[in-house]
């Protein structure tokens, strides 16, 4: 079992899970992920494979209540009809009668629709007791901003793109001051990371792999990690990171490799890798 975070809406969410996107077997890669150890598991309307998900978890005998599902409202969904349409239909893909968390995938400020509107949809099903938090994923400030001051409603987490490549310092910081947790999506990058002398060196002196240093940086910033991977070898690699201690100057040395700190676009209405 991993370590666990507790949220600001009282929940738990454990800090290392299992990202879902892009996977070739969802079911068979969930199963197997959790028959590794994992009790988090990410996935979204946007990735098409809840129903892969909800088999996975079926196939694993996981009990339903030690596992944390997420997952996110797709783009094109924002109107709040939608968003408790859209959000039943999750479950039902799901096999689940609740989710732990439901998230707006991208605030989407150019529809027609305002996402505090969005937002307020979420707070609805929230209080329906079909979801024990709801939160954002690549909110920015004033995203943030906008729906905490017109709701009161502060997100549980806000799912955002971090790694040493792009450290989104700014953002992060923002978000944790307000109470939010922080969830790194691509925590090990884009793979250039993975064989970056500096990660590479650090992996050689600690005995572990890239991948595990990687996710070290993270969870000693406080960050929840979903790495994923197909390779069941890789799973556990990703999961067993207990006992890596970086010192503070080898956190610094993963510090100074950001070298692109600024935001990236938005996704289409349709698709989105996270």
């Amino acid at each position: 079992m991993t370590s666990t975070l507790e949220l600001n809406s009282g929940h738990q969410i454990p800090v290392i899970g299992f990202g879902t996107s892009a996977l070739a077997a969802p079911a068979e890669s969930v199963a197997a992920a959790l028959a590794t150890g994992y009790r988090h598991v990410d996935t979204a309307q946007m990735y098409k494979n809840e129903e892969g998900v909800g088999q996975g978890l079926r196939a694993s005998g996981v009990p339903r209540d030690e596992v944390f599902i997420t997952t996110k409202l797709n783009n094109q969904f924002h109107e709040p009809a939608d968003v408790h349409r859209t959000f039943a239909q999750s479950l039902e893909r799901l096999g689940l009668e609740t989710v732990d968390l439901f998230l707006i995938h991208w605030p989407m400020p150019e529809l027609t629709v305002d996402y505090v509107d969005t937002w307020k949809a979420m707070v609805e099903l929230r209080d329906s007791g079909r979801v024990a938090s709801i939160g954002v994923s690549n909110f920015q400030e004033e995203h943030l901003e906008r729906i905490i001051e017109a709701t009161g409603v502060v997100p549980a987490v806000n799912q955002i793109e971090i790694h040493p490549y792009f450290a989104n310092n700014e953002l992060r910081e923002f978000t944790k001051s307000h109470g939010i947790a922080v969830e790194a999506w691509s925590p090990l990058g884009k793979g250039a990371e993975l064989s970056d002398p500096v990660i590479a060196e650090l992996a050689d002196r600690h005995g572990r792999t890239p991948a595990q240093v990687l996710l070290s940086w993270h969870l000693q910033r406080g960050d929840i990690v979903i790495p994923k991977t197909d390779a069941p070898q890789r799973m556990s690699e990703n999961l067993d990171v207990t006992g890596l201690q970086l010192s503070e100057a080898e956190m610094a040395s993963i510090d100074g490799l950001n070298n692109a700190e600024q935001v990236h676009g938005p996704p289409s209405t349709e698709t989105s890798k996270d």
